[in-house]
């Protein structure tokens, strides 16, 4: 797999696992001239924007150090440009995607939520 197919593998990954712990998906990769969304959800009222990571393993780190300032930045701008953040409750996750790769092809090993990661 490519980037591209490894980062819609995650990313498929995680709004399976985010639909099944009951978030409706709103939009996936929703972008604006500030950056991109990979997946807008909503759970009990509350708006949450959720920045996928997609890795083999964690020996460079764990995938969500790879979500740094300026990252974090775009995906406010974006948001606040999504949402009317004065009548919108608002939470910002990063989900890691763990993978592996079998005879049957690639399958996801672990997947890790964090909450209000910034």
């Amino acid at each position: 797999m490519n980037t591209k197919q490894i980062g819609d593998f995650g990313e498929n990954a995680a709004a399976e696992f985010l639909e099944d712990n009951d978030y409706e998906i709103l939009e996936r990769n929703f972008r604006m001239k500030f950056g991109e969304i990979d997946i807008i959800a909503e759970k009990d009222g509350c708006m949450v924007f959720v920045e996928v990571k997609t890795r083999r393993g964690n020996a460079f780190g764990e995938p969500s150090q790879y979500v740094d300032y300026r990252k974090q930045r775009h995906i406010r701008q974006t948001a606040s440009a999504y949402a009317n953040i004065e009548t919108t409750e608002m939470r910002f996750d990063v989900i890691e995607v763990f993978y592996g790769e079998n005879n049957s092809g690639y399958y996801v090993k672990k997947i890790g939520h964090i909450e209000n990661a910034f």
